[in-house]
């Protein structure tokens, strides 16, 4: 249950947005520069999605649970938000509609046909990611990449499974992992959020939410811009601390029988630098192996010429 007064996930995400528009966005006139609020009245949001100012004031407030998907539709084009943030507010709205209550979460698992399809991309860095964003499974090449300093725990032991959310934020290595981290942390936050909408009653979630706000300001701070947006592929640079610097195409790909879960691949460029420093990281077996630099040459390079050697 929301607190008195709070206005609950589906007001909350309302109001980021109303705070993001300006009256020019939905062709109003800005009728001066004084505005004690951030982005768009009240008043001037309802004006634009052709409903009663009171009527906003309670959706926004949690007191109206039983918006129409017509009312829903002229605030989505009001607020000028994209096909996944639509298919979120849905979702909150729908949340709204039901009895809230704790519940136990289904445990999460691998199919076979999951282990095999991670096997048969054992070529290139790969992981599977639960609803949490929970390590299910990885690749050796995928666990040596992203979080070699981490032991190979179980992924089948839920309570020593490693999370991509939690290293990423409360972790240094994460942290330093990424030449522009801020980037990646955005997408990790948008993709949480679109996982809260899609179960808004499961108690992990919201507990790794309620430890990664009470542990990082970073956190805090891209979770209260309600951005929506799931990862599915971008290009990173990572600087690695065995391979030095590389440039990995991160995609997430859907698995049709476990919908909750997704299949992570790291991709290299064809004949690029990248692609023999994955060589070497897999040559190496990602355990105990270190760049042997000659006198004057930069690691990056070092990196290369062994990749090429050992070839």
């Amino acid at each position: 249950m929301n607190a008195p007064g709070a206005p609950g996930p589906l007001g909350a995400f309302l109001q980021a947005r109303r705070a993001r528009l300006r009256p020019e966005d939905v062709g109003l006139r800005d009728l001066g520069p004084r505005r004690r609020v951030a982005g768009l009245r009240r008043e001037e949001l309802a004006q634009s999605a052709g409903v009663s100012v009171s009527y906003y004031a309670r959706l926004e407030q949690g007191q109206s649970r039983g918006a129409s998907a017509e009312v829903l539709d002229a605030i989505a084009r009001a607020l000028l938000l994209d096909h996944h943030e639509r298919e979120h507010l849905d979702r909150l709205a729908e949340a709204g509609r039901r009895p809230r209550g704790p519940r136990r979460p289904r445990p999460e698992s691998l199919t076979d046909e999951t282990r095999d399809l991670l096997r048969a991309v054992d070529g290139v860095p790969a992981m599977v990611l639960g609803r949490r964003t929970d390590v299910l499974a990885w690749n050796a090449l995928g666990h040596a990449l992203l979080a070699g300093h981490v032991g190979l725990l179980d992924p089948d032991d839920p309570l020593r499974r490693p999370n991509m959310s939690r290293m990423l934020f409360l972790d240094p290595h994460g942290q330093e992992l990424y030449a522009d981290w801020k980037r990646k942390a955005r997408a990790v936050v948008g993709n949480l959020r679109v996982a809260v909408g899609r179960h808004p009653d499961d108690p992990l979630l919201a507990a790794l939410i309620g430890e990664l706000t009470m542990k990082s300001p970073e956190f805090v701070a891209l979770w209260a811009d309600h951005r929506v947006a799931p990862c599915d592929a971008a290009s990173y640079e990572l600087h690695h601390p065995v391979i030095g610097r590389v440039t990995v195409t991160q995609q997430t790909l859907s698995i049709a029988r476990a919908p909750d879960q997704v299949l992570i691949v790291c991709t290299t460029s064809v004949g690029s630098p990248s692609e023999e420093a994955l060589v070497l990281l897999r040559q190496a077996g990602g355990s105990g192996f270190r760049v042997r630099a000659a006198p004057g040459e930069d690691k990056d390079t070092a990196v290369r010429r062994q990749a090429s050697a050992e070839r």
